[in-house]
């Protein structure tokens, strides 16, 4: 049963992040967040250029989750890839 079409569709309504943030606190277990924000933490620094094993080091995470992100940013067809480049964009 995957409700992740439906799930997207809803978060992209929101235009309230402290909502959003909320959503999430109350949907993901704390591990989980922090799981998330060390993922969204790795694309960013391996999208600035950082080695994986520099990102190894300072985020204390695995050669392999570091490189299935590395392999998403690689992508032609990369979302993630666009979402750090539109979010830079940004100014973040």
């Amino acid at each position: 049963m995957d409700k992740l079409p439906e799930i997207a569709g809803v978060l992209a309504q929101i235009d309230d992040p402290g909502l959003l943030e909320r959503f999430f606190r109350e949907i993901f277990t704390p591990k989980e967040v922090r799981d998330i924000s060390s993922r969204w933490e790795l694309v960013k620094l391996l999208e600035r250029g950082v080695t994986q094993r520099e990102i190894a080091r300072t985020l204390g995470l695995s050669l392999c989750k570091i490189t299935r992100g590395a392999r998403e940013l690689k992508r032609n067809d990369s979302a993630l890839r666009r979402v750090i480049r539109r979010r830079a964009g940004e100014g973040g």
